[in-house]
């Protein structure tokens, strides 16, 4: 006699190792694979910029790389959104760091002045709300930079150097959150509607 009501035999139950793992897997994440997709957008970003910054250019990769963790995102939209976010307050601050030391030279006093300067044209003129502490954080690299060299072109020099990496990182961030999403799309987690020991 069979188990279904219609008089076919219901399909058997899946046991193979595969599925076992997948529904081992997916308790333990809980079905929110959200947080293993952000650690795979990094590793694969991380090794894209090691070659390009370490290998190629033969310089140190923490900028770039510490600038892609904070434009990468699993939600592509999200990522955009802080990469546009991003790209514009680097340029803000990057000029506001470079007119300040153009103008003043290298004086510690600088840092303050060109980082307030920074924050208040990014809040202000510019609106640009998202990562809008960009701004300030990159005008500190330019004039940390003259500082660091004591001179003003070697600290324009590598102050520019250092917001490329910096712009580069959010590019291979963005870059590479895109890929994933098309290569492995992100599944949400399943919504309870009620609490599991509360009857509907």
């Amino acid at each position: 006699m069979s188990d279904s009501p219609s008089g076919v035999a219901a399909p058997a139950p899946d046991t193979s190792l595969f599925s076992k793992v997948n529904a081992r897997l997916d308790r333990f994440f809980r079905g929110d694979w959200a947080g293993l997709h952000f650690s795979a957008n990094i590793f694969v970003a991380t090794t894209v910029l090691w070659i390009i910054v370490r290998k190629f250019a033969g310089l140190n990769p923490i900028w770039a790389i510490s600038s892609m963790i904070a434009a990468s995102d699993p939600v592509v939209k999200t990522a955009i959104k802080t990469f546009h976010g991003r790209m514009v307050n680097s340029l803000i601050g990057c000029a506001v760091g470079m007119l300040v030391l153009i103008i003043g030279g290298s004086n510690e006093w600088e840092l303050p002045i060109a980082l307030a300067a920074a924050a208040f044209i990014s809040a202000y003129v510019v609106r640009a709300q998202i990562m809008f502490r960009q701004a300030p954080i990159t005008a500190a690299i330019i004039i940390a930079s003259s500082l660091e060299k004591h001179t003003k072109l070697s600290g324009l020099e590598l102050g520019a150097r250092r917001v490329v990496e910096v712009l580069l990182g959010c590019v291979v961030g963005v870059a590479v959150s895109w890929i994933m999403s098309k290569l492995w799309p992100i599944s949400y987690p399943k919504t309870n509607p009620s609490p599991p020991n509360n009857p509907a």
